[in-house]
């Protein structure tokens, strides 16, 4: 499927009455080409660094370690698909009234594409990444290296630290940061209550 496919199906799919898509020079199709090829090349490769991670490690576990690591992989995709759909449609959603805000107040939207599809691509994918933090916590636990009672003492610096996270993801109005961080801390709470 070529990039111009993409993004066509891109742009109706993220379909602002109040926004104009502006590309800002005549090169940047271009540009947004490969950003596109670099995101599903990543999406390809994704499943064979995970598979070479796991060849590269499983020498070294006990039986019923390789079985529970066996277990946390479709839990690991699951939790990355939820993190990219979450942070997808937040940042759709954040975008819509923040389009919305500059009509009512007499101001046009006209959005570079490029930076419009990258923030939204690397927005998602850094929150389907961060989702993934239960399961690195569940290993670091079963592995002996941190208790759950490490977890519970901690929170103070725990909740601080998953909302500065959140801060340097895009958008940055309080409602969407509170939308961001608040699934962390659900994700957080949830590691601790499965693990103890």
């Amino acid at each position: 499927m070529s990039a111009s496919i993409i993004l066509k199906k891109l742009t109706n799919f993220i379909d602002f009455n109040e926004i104009v898509f502006v590309a800002s020079s005549p090169f940047q199709f271009i540009q947004v080409a490969m950003d596109i090829g670099f995101f599903l090349a990543i999406l390809v490769t994704a499943p064979y660094v995970v598979y070479s991670f796991y060849v590269f490690i499983l020498p070294a576990l006990t039986k019923s370690e390789k079985k529970f690591l066996l277990k946390l992989t479709p839990v690991n995709f699951v939790l990355f698909i939820c993190g990219f759909f979450y942070g997808f449609f937040v940042l759709y959603y954040a975008l819509e009234t923040l389009a919305s805000i500059n009509t009512n107040l007499g101001i046009a939207n006209f959005w570079n594409i490029s930076q419009f599809l990258s923030e939204m691509l690397v927005t998602s994918v850094m929150l389907g990444v961060v989702f993934e933090f239960p399961i690195v916590l569940t290993l670091l636990i079963k592995l002996g290296i941190i208790a759950p009672a490490i977890l519970k003492d901690n929170r103070r610096i725990a909740y601080p630290a998953l909302l500065f996270l959140a801060v340097l993801l895009p958008p940055t109005d309080p409602v969407s940061l509170l939308a961001l961080v608040l699934p962390l801390w659900l994700l957080y709470e949830a590691t601790i209550v499965l693990n103890t």
